[in-house]
């Protein structure tokens, strides 16, 4: 009887544990390129892969696919949609 009391309260502690830690870690959904760009108003999913190429959005690799965290969509929206000028050479002088 004992024992069984003992698991029981083990197996619950580890429970209340497990649901602790699940809430505190948000799991990002990955998109596809093609999801992202529909997400982002429509954009065209070439403009998607620019931005990929610019380091304005990080890809995620699943494989051989490029996959793109919803946390990373949020970044750009809160950006609206802007970023750094880039620095032109000779510019200036």
């Amino acid at each position: 009887m004992q024992v069984t009391l003992h698991l029981f309260l083990y197996y619950f502690k580890c429970i209340l544990l497990l649901r602790h830690t699940a809430q505190e870690i948000h799991l990002d959904n990955l998109l596809s390129v093609s999801e992202a760009a529909r997400r982002l108003g429509g954009i065209s999913k070439w403009t998607v892969h620019a931005w990929l190429s610019q380091g304005r959005l990080r890809r995620t690799k699943v494989g051989s696919r490029t996959m793109i965290r919803e946390s990373e969509l949020e970044k750009i929206i809160q950006d609206g949609g802007k970023s750094p000028a880039p620095c032109r050479t000779g510019e200036g002088l």
